[in-house]
């Protein structure tokens, strides 16, 4: 038996921890939202934000003792990922597990523990700490490569390079678009995939790993653009991932959910990352599941029961991203976005813009799956983010 209510705290505040702090809310928790920046869409919903760098140490300790909360969620990778084994020590659960963040934080810890330990299929890939070594590390994989920081977030810093010419400047482009400050990046094969999935796999405590129905995705620089579940795949290769995500999830540890993600190239299944929490492409689950992907990470977490997971019907997502530079934002063309049945737009609540920064998605669900794809895209088509000079929403 479970008590609550309990108090969380998220260590991120961006649109997957508000998602997170709703499903959380709406089981009665305390909920105390942590981020670099004021007003983050978690802190307009929680009980307590708290504005800081979670990359330093001394001030994450200061907060999270503070508060003493029951439940630490890191959402974010730019943490101080180094005391949470302190923490965790000291009686409050951290989520997976303090090694798990540890691991999977970093692209060659995770990508290591995949290869090295386990066995999975993976890209070809190589480390390097300068370009020097970058340049000796890409020839062997051949032309294109794809460079990325060994820390990051939504792609960040990740290039496709296509000759060796552009290899330094993508070694300086993920060293600036990095989290923290290892001066390493991993390039990897460029690998040829029909399709690319998301597998959202569930850690409970007492119950066994359960799996959502696989999300079909596409990616622009490394940042998803749109997701769709279900994803066509054979009953072999849902198997075969499945037994994948399984694998790596109970080396790692702990509970809640997991985002495994793999390419599906022919008949193969090939691990590419994962994330030891909520997925972006899994914002579809919102739309298409009885209960999505936050309400299944908090049951997990909060070791709560979960009976079953339905998908009520097929369901695709379109991010809806802004132009320009903007320290004030409001919105255009909600109400023809709205006007398509089976058609909902959630925006996230940032308090300003830049170019290509994910302001909003469109969700749709229809009983064919293109049909979801198109009505999804079209709603997004309709929104824009303009200059708020009123301090009021236009829709």
């Amino acid at each position: 038996m479970t008590d609550l209510p309990k108090t969380l705290m998220l260590l991120g505040s961006g649109e997957l921890g508000k998602e997170v702090t709703i499903a959380a809310k709406r089981l009665g928790c305390k909920v105390i939202a942590c981020d670099r920046y004021a007003n983050a869409p978690a802190m307009q919903i929680a009980d307590i934000a708290e504005v800081f760098d979670m990359n330093n140490e001394k001030d994450l300790k200061e907060r999270i003792y503070k508060h003493h909360p029951d439940i630490l969620i890191p959402e974010i990778e730019a943490l101080a990922v180094n005391i949470l084994k302190d923490i965790e020590n000291e009686g409050i659960t951290v989520i997976p597990t303090a090694e798990a963040t540890k691991i999977t934080m970093n692209r060659d810890k995770i990508r290591n523990l995949a290869t090295k330990e386990l066995g999975l299929k993976t890209a070809k890939f190589g480390y390097a700490a300068s370009p020097l070594e970058l340049r000796n590390a890409a020839e062997p994989l051949g032309f294109p490569v794809i460079v990325k920081p060994l820390m990051s977030s939504s792609g960040k810093g990740q290039t496709l390079v296509n000759n060796q010419k552009e290899l330094e400047e993508a070694w300086y482009s993920a060293i600036e678009g990095a989290r923290g400050s290892i001066p390493k990046v991993i390039v990897e094969e460029f690998i040829k995939f029909d399709l690319e999935i998301t597998l959202l796999t569930v850690k409970q405590k007492n119950g066994k790993t359960l799996f959502c129905d696989p999300i079909g995705h596409k990616q622009s620089k490394g940042d998803y653009q749109c997701s769709w579940q279900p994803a066509s795949i054979s009953k072999a290769q849902l198997q075969e991932a499945q037994k994948m995500a399984k694998l790596i999830t109970d080396k790692l540890g702990g509970v809640g959910i997991f985002g495994v993600e793999f390419f599906i190239s022919g008949d193969q299944i090939i691990f590419s990352e994962l994330s030891p929490r909520p997925h972006d492409t899994g914002l579809v689950t919102i739309i298409t599941q009885n209960l999505n992907e936050f309400e299944l990470h908090l049951r997990a977490v909060l070791n709560l029961p979960i009976p079953t997971i339905i998908r009520n019907s097929p369901g695709a997502s379109r991010v809806i991203l802004s132009e320009d530079y903007l320290d004030s934002v409001k919105y255009m063309g909600i109400n023809e976005a709205l006007s398509e049945p089976n058609t909902e737009i959630l925006i996230f609540g940032k308090p300003n813009s830049k170019p290509n920064r994910r302001m909003g998605v469109a969700l749709a669900k229809d009983n064919d799956i293109n049909n979801a794809i198109a009505k999804a895209d079209k709603a997004a088509s309709y929104v824009k983010v303009i200059k708020n000079d009123t301090l009021s929403t236009t829709y």
